[in-house]
């Protein structure tokens, strides 16, 4: 026996299991409402824009920048998260955070000028960006990997419903109140969030012994100019026609060096700012993958429909926002659902089955047409959703499965900006293909818009006439008569622009389910106080 050997059987006494002082259960809530609530903001605020813009007397597109400051901020902090928990403490950081963001909306709230509003915006998406990734970080440590699905299901309420409640709340408070109130919202939750917190919340002894890593000001740079480069660049991108501007372009070029000097500098260096050894993890790699898919259309999609509502059928705000409503409740009803199959059936196997169904459900919504009522943009909505619920838990579940503890930080802050920032490029490359698409059928449709065109004569002559029966004469009634025909036109190439990117949006889901089987297929059937 060598000198080593008395040794042995002390190195490989089993570590003592930690016991949160406090229900997991009640933690899980507490530190989502923090998350729902910064989750919130992000949808939030855009159907407000246009009372902003007002009330501050500034230009549509200048209000725009109190969205593109909290992205930019949110963006870059989402994936630094886990080493500012490391230099701060991570119960230290997710007060921070809390208070900050509650602060900052307050601030937001009573901003005079357009100006201070960007400036408190910015301010709160960096104390935001910390939220979402603590969030998951403390569910991880709560929870054992057998019980984490039914965890995630309560954050996937605050990821899934935040984001399609945000424009009905704020088209409500907005119509009904004044767009303050939707940052003045913030506040009591904010405040009740940073007490229980503070209180309940305990960081395990891993955590508590972590070292921080340092500050890699190389790194932290290449992160700040690549993630804020893009953010700006898809967010400004539709309103300066993409890359016919040389704003859009310097930004598009500086995202594309800084994203990619920070892939190279991380892997390098000694100790970096993230460690993407967590993508060493194949079930983590493939989770991050799915997660940003699941992003790109929940967002997306959530944007789409009430923009589709509001400028091709006029709807109001609120009423837009309403079609979302009920896929929130939708998803409600199906998480409990989901987590109970998880026990029997393989991870992969439910995560495929969400993907199918949400690009059945998007290509159902690409059925639109001109005279479609709230009930059936409200069921194409619903169905959507109710695909999600089979998304988010199973693929948090995964991610993480076998990920080792020691990485959870870094690999939380990595999934929700692949998350968020896959969020952004849907929406980015969603309405940007939505106005493509539209001039594309308006050049289409227009060959048909001729004197020489029959049914096109038809058309006017039968719009002039029910316009001479209510009074106009002569060639007022005809001029008249071409500008219906036209507005006809336009919103007819407008639905089909909108059909064939909710159809795209269903080829971009089917092409994920094969990859869900790449995943590790000894991921499933787990059983309450099991391992796995």
């Amino acid at each position: 026996m060598s000198e080593a050997d008395p040794a042995a059987p002390e190195t490989a006494k089993p570590e003592a299991p930690w016991k949160p002082q406090y229900n997991p259960w009640l933690i899980a809530v507490i530190v989502t409402s923090a998350a729902f609530m910064e989750i919130l903001d992000t949808t939030i605020v855009n159907v407000a824009l246009p009372h902003i813009a007002g009330s501050l007397s500034s230009s549509n597109d200048e209000a725009t920048w109190a969205l593109t400051s909290y992205l930019v901020a949110n963006g870059i902090v989402l994936t630094i998260s886990g080493w500012l928990g490391d230099l701060l403490g991570r119960k230290r950081y997710f007060i921070i955070c809390i208070i900050m963001f509650t602060v900052c909306s307050f601030l937001c709230g009573v901003a005079q000028s357009l100006s201070q509003l960007i400036v408190f915006r910015l301010m709160q998406g960096f104390f935001g960006g910390g939220l979402q990734p603590n969030q998951q970080s403390i569910i991880l440590d709560y929870f054992p990997p057998a019980r984490r699905g039914a965890a995630f299901g309560v954050t996937a309420i605050a990821t899934i419903v935040a984001p399609v409640l945000g424009p009905t709340l704020g088209g409500f408070i907005t119509d009904q109140v004044s767009w303050r109130w939707i940052f003045f919202l913030n506040v009591p939750v904010g405040a009740v969030a940073a007490f229980f917190v503070s209180i309940m919340v305990e960081d395990p002894p891993w955590e508590k012994n972590r070292r921080s890593r340092g500050i890699d000001y190389i790194g932290l740079s290449l992160i700040t100019m690549g993630l804020g480069c893009l953010e700006i660049m898809l967010d400004r991108g539709e309103d300066a026609d993409w890359f016919q501007s040389n704003f859009i372009c310097l930004m598009g070029l500086l995202a594309f060096l800084g994203i990619l000097g920070a892939i190279g500098w991380l892997l390098i260096a000694r100790k970096p700012i993230v460690d993407l050894s967590v993508f060493a993890d194949r079930n983590f790699a493939g989770g991050c993958v799915m997660i940003g898919a699941t992003g790109g259309i929940l967002y997306a999609s959530a944007v789409l429909i009430p923009q589709f509502a509001q400028t091709v059928l006029l709807y109001t705000a609120t009423w837009a926002g309403l079609i979302l409503s009920p896929g929130g409740i939708a998803v409600i009803i199906l998480i409990p659902f989901v987590g109970r199959l998880m026990a029997v059936v393989q991870i992969r196997y439910l995560i495929a089955f969400g993907f199918t169904i949400i690009g059945c459900a998007l290509v159902y919504s690409s059925t639109l047409v001109p005279n479609i009522d709230f009930k059936t943009l409200v069921l194409m909505r619903t169905f959507q959703t109710a695909g999600l619920a089979f998304l988010f838990v199973p693929i948090s579940t995964i991610a993480y499965m076998t990920l080792p503890r020691e990485l959870n930080g870094d690999g939380a802050a990595l999934f929700a900006m692949f998350r968020n920032i896959f969020g952004s490029i849907g929406i980015a490359l969603g309405t940007s293909q939505v106005t493509e698409r539209t001039q594309v059928h308006q050049s289409y449709l227009a060959q048909w818009t001729s004197p020489l065109n029959q049914p096109y004569q038809a058309l006017v002559a039968q719009y002039e006439q029910t316009l001479r029966g209510l009074g106009r004469v002569g060639a007022a009634a005809h001029d008249a008569a071409v500008g219906r025909v036209y507005q006809v036109f336009r919103t007819q190439a407008a639905i089909l622009g909108y059909r064939d990117v909710f159809f795209y949006c269903a080829i971009v889901a089917f092409l994920i389910v094969p990859l869900c089987f790449l995943l590790s297929p000894k991921t499933g059937g787990m059983r309450p106080g099991g391992g796995h």
